[in-house]
């Protein structure tokens, strides 16, 4: 049974590394021609491929208008297309275009390098094991969520 002290301890500590992961990337994203948002964005289609407006808002938790506005300066930038679904003319698609994979893949191995760095100052053994654990919370929390979504 886990201690309420042990979930406070977990819950804060995760909370601040994001904290910390996201400040970090925040730094890093100074460096190039995109906003936080934006960044969330190339992220969602390097990881799901094309999306419609509509997809990428849900997985974003904004309004279609602002992911309209947040995917037109994408789009002024080169760094998204959009493209109508081959197979209904009538949806269009936010498609990533090589200078944003290339913009996206930079940002994220900075952040990768950012952590191994922090990770050089711990026991060897430790890494895959503190990995497999954060795996399994992971995986733990989204099937709670899918659990939740079919209830609905």
């Amino acid at each position: 049974m886990t201690t309420i002290t042990s979930v406070n301890q977990i819950e804060r500590s995760l909370r601040s590394i994001s904290g910390m992961l996201k400040q970090k990337g925040r730094e890093i994203l100074t460096n190039y021609p995109i906003t936080p948002p934006q960044f969330q964005a190339l992220q969602w289609l390097k990881e799901k491929g094309d999306l419609t407006i509509g997809e990428l808002s849900h997985k974003l938790y904004l309004a279609c208008s602002t992911t309209t506005d947040l995917v037109d300066r994408l789009e002024k930038n080169d760094l998204v297309r959009r493209v109508r679904d081959e197979n209904d003319r009538r949806v269009v698609r936010i498609h990533i275009m090589d200078e944003g994979m290339r913009v996206i893949t930079e940002v994220i191995e900075k952040r990768q390098a950012y952590l191994a760095d922090i990770l050089n100052g711990f026991e060897e053994a430790d890494i895959p094991f503190i990995a497999k654990v954060l795996e399994k919370l992971d995986d733990s929390m989204a099937a709670d969520r899918t659990r939740a979504k079919a209830l609905k």
